[in-house]
């Protein structure tokens, strides 16, 4: 699921996206965006980063953090488990 946005609106999309900006400049743009995202997940890691060093520079005990992503991805295991069976029986 992509923002619930379906195959024939995508294609949509990039057509209009094609006349717009032509398709000589689609590399370009993919590259840009691309680019730009990895950009903010970088920025996005350097603040976990700093959030960390800080916590434990002032003795914030964050093992409960990694108690509680470890939970939140058990169940994310088990509810992608239980989709994708339910997806492949409809």
């Amino acid at each position: 699921m992509f923002l619930f946005i379906s195959g024939g609106e995508i294609v949509f999309i990039l057509f209009i996206v094609v006349m717009v900006f032509g398709a000589d400049k689609l590399p370009e743009i993919a590259r840009g965006l691309g680019k730009g995202m990895r950009q903010l997940k970088d920025a996005t890691n350097e603040v976990k980063r700093e959030i960390q060093r800080s916590a434990e520079e002032h003795g914030v005990d964050t093992d409960f953090t990694k108690d509680i992503k470890e939970s939140v991805d058990e169940v994310k295991d088990d509810l992608e488990q239980f989709t994708g069976s339910v997806k492949r029986k409809l």
